[in-house]
């Protein structure tokens, strides 16, 4: 046996299935003596973890006000250096994480597909505790080395369902985040072709590419759409092709063989984000000085080591993630600020 076939998983985080909300275990990752050490958080929240402080790593995927990001625990981190150890950050209380701080949210987008949902948006991802410059990185339930990034990290939706109650654990979803603005895309377990909406080997083309959209900064409102091509497939003079992508090796991404088709969507219901996000005019980025209020439960220690109330303990964390260069920037596009994947010359970071 080769020695990285030694440290892999047994069992690959997209392969563990757990019912929410009572079959959900302390941690899922606890395979013992893996490269990138233990998980960081824990999966199974409650009231009592629902604070500023939280290392919840059970994320949601519902509707326009009922979603969660994935950020990192201490202010001025950047994804490449943290995605393995990302916590959920959540629009609504009630799901035992961190609450996104109030004004964080600039303007988003969710979709409803007849194979996914989608949020893409623009956000201050520094309220999330992300570098303000960082251009960002992808999150998915895959990796390197199966163990996903964050590693151990869970994605429940009920927007498959048809019930608020009834939630469906996400078995394939990708979250890009950076350059102040985000997508996330969950695929329905029931359809057949999860994983290929839901791709994750294009984590250096960004949203534009990967979650197709018209997001605009400043708006907010709840659509449904039509399916995107699967994400690095298109059609070129009535010839489908499949976009490869280059190693980081060669150095940036400058030119794309293609423009990716934004789907058609209908029936858009425009919001405000205060009637949205009410919630959040309660909270505060964490690490901000003074104590960081709480949506219910206990507030925390503050120290990152506040746990459900239930058996078992935190481990450890994990050692910080390899690079994975990645990039959700934005541009104006035609008059209308547009979320978009690449940005040429010099605009492009790799």
């Amino acid at each position: 046996m080769s020695p990285v076939a030694q440290h892999l998983p047994p069992t690959p985080l997209a392969d563990k299935h757990f019912a929410y909300p009572t079959g959900i275990p302390y941690k899922v990752d606890t395979d013992p003596g893996l490269i990138r050490g233990t998980q960081y958080g824990y999966n199974m929240c409650n009231s009592t973890t629902q604070n500023q402080q939280s290392l919840c790593q059970t994320s949601f995927l519902n509707a326009i006000d009922d979603f969660c990001l994935w950020g990192p625990d201490k202010p001025g981190s950047v994804v490449a250096d943290t995605e393995g150890e990302m916590i959920a950050w959540c629009t609504k209380p009630g799901r035992g994480t961190r609450l996104i701080p109030a004004g964080a949210l600039q303007g988003v987008q969710f979709m409803k597909t007849p194979d996914y949902v989608q949020v893409v948006g623009f956000i201050d991802q520094s309220k999330i505790n992300l570098k303000s410059d960082d251009y960002g990185g992808e999150m998915d339930p895959h990796g390197a080395d199966l163990r996903g990034n964050p590693m151990g990290g869970l994605m429940y939706s009920n927007a498959f369902t048809g019930d608020p109650n009834n939630f469906v654990q996400v078995i394939e979803w990708h979250n890009f985040m950076g350059g102040n603005a985000f997508c996330l895309k969950a695929c329905d377990p029931a359809g057949p072709n999860a994983a290929h909406f839901c791709e994750h080997r294009l984590d250096r083309i960004g949203c534009a590419y990967n979650a197709p959209n018209n997001a605009q900064n400043g708006t907010f409102e709840s659509c449904k759409g039509d399916n995107q091509d699967f994400p690095g497939v298109y059609t070129e003079n009535g010839q489908v092709m499949t976009f490869s992508q280059p190693p980081e090796s060669l150095g940036a991404i400058t030119t794309m063989p293609y423009q990716p088709k934004v789907p058609a969507s209908s029936e858009c219901q425009p919001f405000t984000s205060s009637v949205l996000y009410s919630a959040l005019a309660t909270v505060t980025p964490a690490g901000q000085s003074g104590a960081a209020p709480t949506a219910s439960g206990s507030s925390g220690s503050g120290s990152g080591t506040n746990k459900p109330a239930t058996s078992g303990s935190r481990t450890g964390s994990a050692a910080g993630a390899s690079n994975t260069s990645n990039d959700a920037q934005t541009l104006a596009a035609g008059g209308m600020v547009t979320l978009l994947g690449v940005v040429f010359s010099a605009m492009f970071f790799s």
